[in-house]
């Protein structure tokens, strides 16, 4: 692409989950069980995560999408915790060795009858047309379902 731009946009998706927040919270703070749900365990050929405020956490590899090899590199920071209820970080992705995106993401956790209610909000910065906001809603949308798949014990 030669056109340089950014596209600046925000998201919420919600959740809920038949499992206890502590349950939900747990699949984001644990590496392993995080691994269980977040991105491709197969394709990650490096990954490391220091859950704490200050903290971060890297993966990078290779994934088919749509019949194509892509390479990937996500890197984050993580800006506010409170367990069992809410997870802040930043972070930014490189696909194919171009910087695509840089974004907040909030994540809250609620009880509500059941189990658990979850909010996840991004607000991102998508760079020169290699992401758009669409892609990683939709694509945000599918790692909550896995996650949903693990903390309820169906995966």
């Amino acid at each position: 692409m030669s056109e340089r731009g950014v596209v600046h946009a925000m998201f919420t998706l919600e959740r809920v989950y038949r499992a206890p927040r502590d349950r939900v919270f747990d699949a984001f703070a644990d590496f392993e069980k995080k691994r269980q749900w977040f991105g491709n365990r197969e394709a990650t050929s490096a990954a490391s995560m220091d859950f704490r405020v200050g903290g971060r956490e890297h993966s990078h590899g290779v994934v088919n999408y749509h019949d194509h090899s892509h390479s990937y590199r996500f890197d984050s920071i993580y800006l506010d915790i409170v367990a069992d209820e809410r997870i802040i970080y930043a972070y930014d992705m490189d696909a194919d060795g171009r910087h695509i995106s840089a974004s907040l993401t909030t994540i809250e956790l609620f009880d509500v009858p059941g189990g658990t209610r979850l909010k996840f909000t991004e607000q991102g910065a998508f760079f020169d047309g290699y992401d758009d906001p669409e892609m990683r809603e939709a694509g945000t949308g599918d790692l909550l379902d896995a996650l949903g798949r693990v903390v309820e014990g169906m995966a």
